[in-house]
């Protein structure tokens, strides 16, 4: 499975850093979901704001480095780049903390956005970087200036508190396609009160949406893609060795945007998508290069 076009797809939303003590890493579901698309072969923006500051400079340097173009990346000089505290807490468990009031709050629809939406093939969102009125307004702003081909994909992303149910009904409205996880799927399924097995699910969600696809991620287990008029499960290979699941689930995003924005079938997308986000998991950081078959989708 060879991406044979340079499709022009964008990540919108937060971009921050996870800061824990003295280590800090890039993160935000669109910053690592557009780094994945680059890697894939993809022309990939991020559409976020950053401060002017040293974790703003370090932020843009990072997703330069890897190959996203951040001419959408918007620059709020009296407020601070995104951060997450982690710290550590009963029985070793990872506990975050969402720094509230920084530059991916303010998002804003400006004049190079409204000229850059209309030129993608596909875009990335999520209901995290919905929690201000500013950036969830610019949001939908941008999404609506998208063609109507244009796939746009709604990464759910349930973060702590940081969601209601009227950004993810709207967002649903926006969106033509759908990613959830196996912990996301019943607080959806009961918010849109729909019942059934997971696919049934899933298939239901694409009806009453109208929308073109859902995936559900099911992490080692495999995953689902449903569309309109097809279904596939695949199993997830597993990681030779398990380093981290960080930017697993964007890198899975990645590769089902791209597989399908090339037209390959479900089953290779499928398989495609799981051999990339098994690859993530061995690996430290959430955006590793990918071994040339991985990347070029040609596992057999």
């Amino acid at each position: 499975m060879v991406i044979n076009k340079m499709f022009k797809v964008a990540g919108i939303g937060e971009v921050l850093w996870d800061i824990h003590g003295d280590d800090k890493t890039l993160g935000g579901a669109p910053a690592n979901f557009a780094c994945h698309c680059g890697i894939l072969g993809a022309h990939a923006y991020v559409v976020s704001c950053v401060g002017d500051d040293a974790l703003g400079a370090a932020g843009r340097d990072f997703l330069q480095q890897h190959g996203v173009d951040c001419s959408g990346l918007l620059v709020a000089a009296s407020l601070q780049t995104g951060r997450v505290q982690v710290t550590l807490g009963h029985g070793g468990q990872p506990e975050y903390e969402i720094k509230q009031h920084v530059a991916w709050d303010a998002i804003s629809f400006t004049a190079e956005l409204a000229g850059l939406a209309p030129r993608l093939d596909a875009v990335c969102f999520g209901s995290l970087s919905q929690r201000s009125d500013a950036s969830r307004d610019a949001i939908g702003r941008f999404l609506d200036a998208t063609r109507p081909d244009c796939l746009r994909m709604f990464d759910i992303n349930l973060r702590q508190t940081y969601y209601s149910d009227a950004v993810i009904l709207d967002s649903l409205k926006r969106a033509n396609a759908l990613k959830v996880n196996d912990e996301e799927l019943p607080i959806l399924a009961a918010m849109l009160g729909i019942p059934g097995t997971d696919s049934e699910q899933l298939k239901a969600i694409v009806r009453a949406h109208d929308m073109k696809l859902a995936v559900l991620t099911c992490g080692s287990k495999g995953a689902w893609i449903v569309t309109p008029d097809d279904a596939n499960f695949a199993a997830a290979p597993p990681p030779t060795v398990l380093a981290s699941t960080v930017g697993a689930g964007d890198s899975f995003t990645a590769a089902v945007v791209t597989g399908y924005l090339n037209g390959n079938t479900l089953e290779d997308i499928n398989r495609h998508a799981n051999t990339v986000a098994s690859h993530v998991c061995t690996q430290l950081g959430a955006v590793p290069p990918l071994p040339p078959k991985t990347e070029n989708g040609d596992e057999r």
